[in-house]
This record gives C-alpha cells, sequence and structure tokens, in this order.
C-alpha cells in the first residue's frame, strides 16, 4: 500500500504536468527517465527520491516545495470530502477533464471568459 505522501506527491506532479500541457514521455525524457517510472510515481506506486525531486520540479518549472501544498490540508479534511455530494468529486483536480476545462477556460480572452463564467453561475444554480 503506498504512503499517503507518495500518493499526495504523484498527484501534485501530474496536476503540474496536466496544467502546462506535458505527457509521461515528455517529462520522462526532461528527467532522463523512462515514461513507466513517471506513471509509478503519479499513483504513489513509487517513491521519489530528493534529488529526482528537484529534477521533475525544475522539468515543471515549480518550486520543490510546490510538491507538498495541501498535505496537511489534504489528511485533515478527507473524511469532509469524502462525505460530500457526489457532484463535485473531491480531488477535484485530480481529473483531467476537469484541468483541461480550467486549461481552456483561461485560453479565452478575459472579456468573454467573464461572460462564460456568469453563464456558468446561472446554469449551475437551475440544476
Amino acid at each position: 500500500m503506498a504512503h499517503p505522501v507518495d500518493v499526495h506527491v504523484g498527484k501534485r506532479i501530474r496536476h503540474r504536468r496536466w496544467l502546462v500541457g506535458m505527457t509521461q514521455q515528455q517529462l520522462a525524457e526532461k528527467v532522463g527517465i523512462k515514461f513507466q517510472q513517471i506513471q509509478k510515481y503519479e499513483t504513489g506506486a513509487n517513491r521519489v527520491s530528493a534529488s529526482r525531486l528537484w529534477d521533475i520540479a525544475d522539468a515543471l518549472d515549480v518550486p520543490v516545495s510546490f510538491f507538498f501544498e495541501g498535505l496537511d490540508a489534504a489528511e485533515q479534511h478527507q473524511d469532509v470530502a469524502e462525505s460530500k455530494s457526489d457532484k463535485v468529486p473531491a480531488d477535484i483536480l485530480g481529473d483531467k477533464e476537469a484541468l483541461d476545462l480550467v486549461r481552456s477556460y483561461y485560453a479565452i480572452p478575459e472579456n468573454q471568459r467573464r461572460r462564460l463564467f456568469e453563464l456558468a453561475r446561472v446554469l449551475s444554480d437551475v440544476a
């Protein structure tokens, strides 16, 4: 069974990789490993060594501390998230579709983005 910290760090690697639009293969090549190893890191199946985490942080252009952000909050709020409605996943940023939506949303010009946001708000109130 994977350690919760390894799982959290792996999720943060995956989230950042998705946000910058990088494939596992591209990240692996930048770090000098095989993409299968990236898969194992992202699932928490394998622990990331300090030096490898340093290389991954450099490749993803974030500080090493990025991978540990939210760790305390994630543990404290795990029970609360599990009891919430099924409408929103507990780990919204773990959903590739949600990350793609966020990336696309920020690619829209600001004035149109604001109108889209208002439309989404109205639609969610109706549902």
